[in-house]
């Protein structure tokens, strides 16, 4: 038996969440002073309501070591974890450490291994339905882990952000800045890199553009479609999403395409309107 345990940050779909081997992990949110716990009960309509009418940043919490040991025990004897990217989040450093805290209590009965998915959203959940499709082939452990790896290293995430309030209110962009941006209704295009951090990839004016640029972006990088599975994940969007996935399947032909709206630490980041792409 197998367990994919994969932090808030990334999205399930209820066919994942039906079939019993994935797991959410939630991070906590906090706007001003109210905490959100990012599980079945957030709310993402109202939690965007107390972002927008804050003056502060939204933050968030990762989960602790002790939250990812309680889903290390029971029957399962293979646990993979997939945390939000080491270059964006404590959240794979904590895992590792539950991880590390388990099997000096337990001993190493069971195959336990954490994925830096060096990516975030959607990237998380395309990793957690390679595990299973590579469990599910009856692999042993340690080839589910190192085709999932050579996985991670070749996939590739993008977002396009409808605002940058978040980015304002942190402070990583000036209040002059935004204004410009704003006014000028410039949408930057941005993407992971190879380490999983976020770089900027380019700019267009007006989010159609934009959107059409992450698209090419994303056909740059990916000489093998057909043999991949590409997600879209849309903070309140759906309708956009569905322009993109159509965009898409212009261009090329993917094994399958998948829209997911954001769950609530890709709410927080991609806000409402935002848009995120992963393959």
């Amino acid at each position: 038996m197998y367990k994919i345990l994969v932090d808030s940050c990334g999205e399930l779909s209820e066919e994942m969440k039906a079939g019993g081997h994935f797991v959410n992990i939630p991070l906590i949110l906090r706007v001003d002073n109210e905490e959100i716990v990012d599980d079945e009960s957030f709310d993402q309509k109202t939690f965007l309501a107390k972002v927008a009418s804050s003056s502060n940043e939204p933050k968030s919490a990762c989960p602790s070591p002790d939250a990812y040991m309680k889903w290390m025990e029971g029957e399962s004897d293979h646990i993979y974890i997939v945390t939000l990217s080491s270059k964006l989040s404590g959240s794979y450093a904590s895992a590792s450490l539950g991880k590390e805290l388990y099997e000096e209590e337990y001993g190493d009965a069971k195959k336990i291994h954490v994925f830096d998915s060096r990516s975030a959203s959607i990237g998380e959940s395309l990793i957690g339905l390679k595990i299973e499709e590579l469990e599910e082939e009856g692999l042993p452990f340690e080839e589910v882990v190192s085709q999932t790896q050579d996985y991670i290293e070749k996939q590739h995430t993008f977002f396009v952000l409808e605002t940058l309030e978040t980015l304002r209110k942190s402070g990583r962009l000036s209040g002059l800045a935004a204004t410009i941006i704003k006014a000028l209704n410039i949408k930057p295009v941005m993407g992971s890199t190879e380490e999983g951090s976020i770089q900027k990839l380019g700019q267009e004016r007006g989010m159609t553009r934009a959107l059409m640029k992450m698209v090419r972006c994303l056909m740059e990088v990916t000489p093998d479609p057909q043999n991949r599975v590409l997600a879209i994940a849309h903070c309140n969007c759906p309708e956009r999403a569905q322009m993109v996935k159509a965009q898409v399947e212009k261009l090329a032909h993917f094994k399958k395409i998948l829209i997911l709206d954001t769950a609530g630490v890709s709410s927080m980041y991609a806000n409402d309107g935002g848009i995120i792409m992963a393959g």
